[in-house]
């Protein structure tokens, strides 16, 4: 074998090792807690939502009185989540984060990055943190797969829905804590849900 040979040959294979090693950093760290109909044994429920695992998602179609949550088993400080999502039109849900209290969610105890397309006061709708950071315009999530990125570091709240960031915000109120998903009305799906710690 030539030099030459040798040298593209091993440029090849120090080209294709770094390839692999792009994409082990890409999946480093993500903890994957729903994927498709896998991934409820990964959270509690609360309230009485008719939780399922169905057609590729984990999904609520109705429940009782009061909004009902699949609260993660483990707490986290700083993080990002991966969250794709299903929701109806007349959906009210949400993920709530650094959540205080386990059997009591509340938009007081934790952020709520709210999907709620058709909330009466839009300012806190889909793509809003409940009563911390207001969205405008407030983006449609509704009858449609969506995905929200969220950063949760320190004091720094940032929510990206679809490509688009909707907040970038600073609140020091909470600092740690599970996070929560919710059926509050209509049809959520939740067919990813991946966290990691940063």
């Amino acid at each position: 074998m030539t030099r030459s040979a040798g040298q593209l040959l091993a440029t090849i294979a120090a080209t294709a090792l770094l390839a692999g090693c792009g994409t082990m950093g890409n999946s480093a760290g993500w903890t994957t807690l729903i994927d498709g109909e896998k991934g409820m044994d990964n959270f509690a429920r609360v309230g009485d939502a008719n939780w399922t695992a169905t057609d590729g998602a984990v999904q609520a179609t109705q429940g009782g009185k009061d909004p009902a949550y699949l609260v993660s088993k483990q707490s986290y400080t700083n993080f990002e989540m991966r969250v794709e999502f299903w929701a109806s039109d007349d959906a009210n849900s949400g993920v709530f984060m650094r959540c205080q209290d386990r059997s009591t969610i509340t938009d007081e105890n934790c952020y709520e990055a709210n999907i709620f397309d058709q909330r009466p006061d839009p300012t806190y709708g889909t793509g809003a943190i409940v009563k911390v950071a207001a969205v405008s315009p407030m983006p449609k999530a509704g009858g449609k797969w969506n995905t929200y990125e969220i950063t949760v570091r320190g004091s720094q709240l940032i929510l990206v829905l679809n490509g688009v960031k909707t907040v970038d915000v600073q609140n020091s109120k909470l600092a740690s804590g599970p996070f929560a998903l919710q059926w509050g009305r209509g049809t959520i799906k939740f067919r990813k849900v991946q966290i990691r710690a940063i």
